[in-house]
């Protein structure tokens, strides 16, 4: 299976890596230097192509057309909207899944403008908040079949060295996403410029050794 990803930020690289695990062939696409010279050090040099991906040169020169699935991640979504439809209509990409940031703009995320499949973290969120769902109910649920990924809950002790830093600031194994915080009532969608703060829940995915790395970043120092 081809995937293109269009967005090297914490996201694009945990799919990529797991995909290329999967024997995928993958191309990931991002145009920000301090991305790429992090990503270069992470993931095989031939699946990084330096552009932008609403550039329809850059789109064509990767063979777009030939994908399977467009995987469109950025942190922006008025970007992720464009590239979805590029690669929808331009290049007929039969499968478009784009990340949603902001979910006041969820609406647009539909098939006319060439995304199959919205993700929603916000979304996913609030429906785990609204049923009242065990988190250790969750991680059983999302183990998975392959290897030893799961959800994670981990709270941040007052000694934590993370504390009242910025998520980009944290060193967090690439082999592990943060998909929430949970502070108080209040459920956070993690960005780079995410403070964590001392009393936090976190809500992650990761393997076994990346579960162990978060609860040392998070835990007592």
């Amino acid at each position: 299976m081809k995937v293109v990803i269009v967005g090297g930020g914490q996201v694009g690289q945990y799919i990529a890596h797991m995909l290329i695990k999967n024997n995928c062939t993958v191309k990931l696409i991002e145009n920000r230097e301090e991305i790429l010279e992090k990503i270069k050090k992470e993931l095989p040099q031939d699946c990084i192509v330096e552009g932008s991906g609403t550039d329809p040169s850059v789109l064509e020169s990767i063979k777009m057309a030939d994908a399977d699935v467009a995987a469109i991640v950025t942190g922006a979504d008025e970007t992720n909207l464009v590239a979805s439809t590029i690669a929808k209509y331009e290049f007929g990409v039969p499968r478009v899944i784009a990340r949603v940031n902001n979910p006041k703009n969820a609406w647009m995320f539909n098939a006319e403008m060439g995304v199959d499949v919205a993700l929603n973290q916000a979304d996913l969120m609030a429906h785990i908040v609204v049923e009242e769902m065990d988190l250790k109910n969750i991680l059983t649920l999302m183990k998975m079949n392959r290897g030893d990924y799961s959800i994670i809950q981990i709270s941040v002790d007052d000694q934590s060295e993370a504390v009242s830093k910025e998520i980009s600031r944290l060193d967090i194994p690439e082999k592990a996403l943060l998909i929430a915080v949970y502070r108080g009532k209040e459920v956070i969608i993690p960005h780079g410029n995410t403070v964590i703060l001392s009393g936090d829940n976190i809500l992650a995915f990761a393997d076994s050794d990346s579960t162990n790395k978060l609860n040392a970043l998070f835990g007592l120092r």
